[in-house]
């Protein structure tokens, strides 16, 4: 494994009561740099600029207008960005913030741009912390179609659990990590009785869909929009895990193979082996 994408949920960064999870957080900022110190190229999607612009303003609640949700935004990355510079600085690990719309993966010469400065920043030992630019995006994105103008295009991804598929698809990495406040997809739904993780998935199927729930806490995804990211990685035959970024050195294990979560792999690569 040479390159991977792990992509941080905002239910990880923040807790439960709107403040940052900074332990959590250093801690796995430091299971990151071990990888990257061990040789593997390392890209971080970090949500939770909105809920850090949330805590600084003392909202309890997620704003429903779009300029406030903006705004938020606006006021949360640089906080996110002083909380990465200054844990990752500990490590001895350079990072960069890389901020994408929808238009990075739309436009050919922009595509090709991002993917050489993405480059250049992985062979100089540099962590890119990515994100969507919500202070623009948004606006873009969600403004309404002219009268009888053209139909809108439709939306590439809209939450970071579609933004990281996609760059691990265009980076050509090797496995996506998606870490959130959940254990992995269950056979049910978690709150019964026997519900278990289900270990390996080969296929996103109407069957499997259907065991997705909503979005939850601050963040926009919830296990419907990770299942639409497995799907992306899985077309391109690569693998994504589903796991806890609550889990003890969750990241070391699932790269030394421990079973942690669900997998997404494509039938072919358990075949190959």
């Amino acid at each position: 494994m040479h390159r991977i994408v792990v992509k941080l949920g905002t239910n990880v960064i923040m807790r439960s009561d709107g403040r940052v999870a900074l332990g959590l957080l250093c801690g796995l900022v430091e299971q990151i740099a071990a990888l990257r110190a061990d040789g593997l190229e390392v890209l971080v999607v970090s949500s939770g600029a909105v809920g850090l612009g949330m805590e600084r303003l003392g909202l309890l609640e997620r704003p429903t207008v779009i300029a406030q949700i903006q705004a938020c935004a606006a006021i949360g990355q640089s906080r996110l960005m002083a909380l990465y510079d200054d844990a990752f600085a500990r490590m001895n690990s350079p990072i960069a913030q890389v901020l994408l719309t929808e238009d990075d993966f739309r436009d050919p010469e922009r595509h090709a741009n991002l993917r050489a400065t993405l480059d250049a920043l992985l062979t100089m030992g540099v962590i890119p912390i990515v994100n969507e630019n919500d202070t623009v995006s948004t606006a873009e994105l969600d403004r309404p179609a002219e009268e009888h103008g053209p139909a809108r295009a439709e939306r590439i991804f809209g939450d970071n659990d579609k933004l990281s598929a996609l760059l691990m698809k265009h980076i050509n990495a090797d496995l996506l990590v998606l870490l959130s406040d959940v254990d992995g997809l269950f056979d049910r739904p978690p709150q019964e009785a026997g519900a278990q993780v289900i270990a390996r998935v080969e296929e996103i199927n109407e069957r499997v869909l259907a065991l997705a729930d909503g979005a939850n806490g601050r963040g926009r995804g919830g296990m419907a929009s990770k299942l639409e990211s497995a799907r992306i990685v899985l077309r391109a035959g690569k693998q994504v895990v589903i796991a806890n970024g609550r889990t003890p050195h969750v990241l070391e294990r699932i790269i030394a193979g421990e079973p942690l979560g669900t997998r997404f792999a494509p039938a072919f690569e358990e075949a190959s082996r």
